[in-house]
């Protein structure tokens, strides 16, 4: 316990610059999953890809996700976690703020409040918020989970096991979830719902492969910068709990 306290209050030089990555990849992900569909005309066994338009940047996430866990430990991760979690949805307050106000009546003959609610005011709809937000702790937590496990299991060896395993996991769960709940409130339409969650999950898990590299670059520097390499022996995994 002593040990672990000591480790707890260790300052990190470059904690604080991957957290606000992290966050910002998650609220800029968000908007754009609020913004667009696109569909590159590809098609799967006559099953047409079409993906909300986060799903190119969300995975990014994930990969900061895995370098706290890997490099800061379970709990450090679970403090960015909740602090992602605050912060998006104080940007879905905000939009749905903005979308209360009146618009300037130049900007109304060129945009207007319909494109606003279709778009951007799509990131403060119910259905958006709620499963943003939702799939987003779910997943996060469900990832971090798992490759601190994983570590343990692998006694810190073959990381490219504990990056994709997680992936695999988190990305699942968290694809599911938020297509689902937001299908189920009417953001999505039922008879694209298979479609939007299997193309999430390949496209964030092809994401995460191709960006291995990258991955294991950062991890070690880390390391070496911040001269850690965390091990959760003995650690409480309540998401809910701050100890």
């Amino acid at each position: 316990m002593k040990e672990q306290k000591s480790i707890e209050k260790k300052y990190y030089r470059y904690f604080d610059m991957v957290m606000s990555v992290f966050v910002t990849v998650l609220i800029v992900s968000n908007i754009a999953s609020a913004a667009k569909v696109i569909d590159w005309g590809v098609s799967l066994g006559g099953m047409q890809l079409a993906f909300d338009a986060g799903t190119l940047l969300f995975p990014i996430s994930y990969v900061f996700g895995d370098v706290l866990t890997e490099v800061y430990g379970y709990k450090n991760s679970r403090r960015v976690i909740w602090m992602g979690f605050a912060c998006l949805a104080l940007s879905v307050v905000f939009f749905w703020l903005i979308g209360l106000m009146p618009g300037e009546a130049s900007w109304s003959s060129y945009a207007g409040q319909d494109a606003y609610n279709k778009i951007l005011g799509g990131m403060s709809s119910g259905g958006i918020a709620i499963a943003s937000l939702t799939a987003y702790l779910i997943g996060e937590f469900s990832n971090s989970f798992v490759l601190s496990k994983m570590k343990i299991l692998t006694q810190g060896k073959w990381l490219w096991t504990r990056t994709i395993g997680s992936t695999l996991v988190g990305e699942a769960v968290d694809s599911i979830f938020f297509v689902l709940i937001a299908t189920f409130l009417g953001v999505f339409p039922w008879e694209i719902f298979v479609t939007l969650v299997i193309t999430n999950y390949i496209f964030k898990v092809s994401i995460e492969v191709i960006m291995t590299p990258f991955t294991y670059w950062v991890v070690n520097k880390l390391k070496q910068l911040e001269n850690e390499d965390f091990y959760d022996f003995g650690i409480n995994y309540n998401p809910f709990t701050a100890h």
